[in-house]
C-alpha cells in the first residue's frame, strides 16, 4: 500500500520553515489527503496553514473564486480551474505558497472518463510558479487518491529545491 513520504515532507517542511515561508491547500479530487499529508509533518503548524476541501462546482466558486461557466463546461476538472484554486488558497490561507487539484479519482463512464488523473498548480504569492497532470492506474478510489497526493507532494518539493538552487544561484 502506497503511503505519503515522511522524508519528502520533512524536506518540504524545513524549506518553508528556513524561509519563514507558509503554505496552504485547495482540494478536490484528492479530499484532504494533502492536508492530512502535510500535517504529519514535524512542527507543522509553523508552515502549514490549512486547506480546503471542495468536491463540487458550487463551492468551489463560492470558496475558491472558480469561474462557473468555464468549470460547467469541463465538469469542475481542467487546468485552468487547478490555477483557479492555488491562487485563491493563497488569499483564503495567507499563505506564500498555495496547491490546487481537481481530477477524477474514480472512472465516470457516464462522461467517457475511463483514465484517473487529476491536474494541479503550485502558486508563490500570487503567480501560479508549476502546473501539471498526474496520473494513476491504482485500483479503488483510496489509492488513487494517495497516488495523486504522493505525485503531487514529490513536485512540491522538486520546485522547492529549484527555488533553494535559483536562490542560491543569485546569491553568488
Amino acid at each position: 500500500m502506497k503511503m505519503y513520504s515522511i522524508k519528502e515532507i520533512s524536506e518540504i517542511k524545513d524549506f518553508l520553515v528556513a524561509n519563514h515561508h507558509t503554505l496552504g491547500v485547495a482540494e478536490s479530487v484528492t479530499s484532504g489527503h494533502l492536508q492530512a499529508a502535510f500535517s504529519l509533518a514535524t512542527d507543522a503548524s509553523k508552515f502549514f496553514q490549512g486547506g480546503i476541501t471542495a468536491y463540487n462546482l458550487g463551492q468551489k466558486s463560492r470558496h475558491l473564486h472558480v469561474n462557473p461557466i468555464h468549470a460547467t463546461a469541463c465538469n469542475s476538472v481542467s487546468d485552468l480551474i487547478a490555477d483557479q484554486m492555488a491562487i485563491h488558497a493563497l488569499s483564503l490561507f495567507s499563505s506564500d505558497w498555495s496547491i490546487g487539484i481537481t481530477g477524477y479519482a474514480s472512472p465516470l463512464p457516464e462522461l467517457g472518463i475511463k483514465d484517473l488523473f487529476a491536474f494541479y498548480s503550485i502558486a508563490f504569492r500570487g503567480k501560479i510558479t508549476h502546473r501539471g497532470k498526474v496520473e494513476s492506474e491504482d485500483k479503488g478510489l483510496y489509492q488513487v487518491q494517495v497516488s495523486f497526493t504522493c505525485q503531487v507532494v514529490r513536485e512540491f518539493n522538486c520546485c522547492l529545491v529549484k527555488a533553494r538552487t535559483e536562490k542560491m544561484n543569485t546569491q553568488e
